[in-house]
């Protein structure tokens, strides 16, 4: 029940703010929905989100800060203060560091790191169709309304 009064919620603050960006003189066929997921703290302070996990996620994949900071085209100096702030709010770290030597550094997740990572992936994998479509629809009954 929850779920489907979520996607209510949803469906109803989408067409609001469509709306008003149809006031904008945006063209009806230019339109689009679309859809973002975060972690938060309970007094609405953004911890993690999109980028953040596909960061992350890239971390796990290659072992490499570095080759995940190059993909994604981030700086280095902005990427640490994130990642740093992440595990300060959450109280524990998500990464694993190791420096450099013969052999060159290291980059992990750690298995709550990695739990956060497994918790969006399967997010997206049960749910995005389902999301998308209501936001198909949203989108249709939005622009048959004008």
């Amino acid at each position: 029940m929850v779920f489907f009064s979520f996607f209510s919620f949803l469906q109803t603050e989408l067409t609001k703010y469509s709306y008003i960006a149809l006031q904008k003189n945006t063209t009806v066929n230019n339109l689009s929905l679309k859809y973002k997921i975060w972690l938060e703290t309970n007094d609405n302070k953004g911890i993690l989100g999109e980028g953040k996990f596909e960061l992350l996620k890239t971390i796990s994949e290659t072992g490499s800060l570095k080759a995940a900071m190059k993909k994604h085209k981030l700086s280095y100096r902005k990427t640490w203060d994130n990642l740093n702030r992440i595990e300060d709010i959450l109280g524990f770290k998500i990464i694993e560091r190791q420096r450099g030597g013969k052999t060159g550094g290291k980059t992990v997740l750690t298995p709550k790191g990695q739990a956060i990572v497994t918790a969006f992936e399967n997010f997206y994998q049960k749910y995005d169709s389902f999301i998308q479509q209501a936001l198909d629809d949203t989108l249709s009954e939005i622009k048959n309304s004008l």
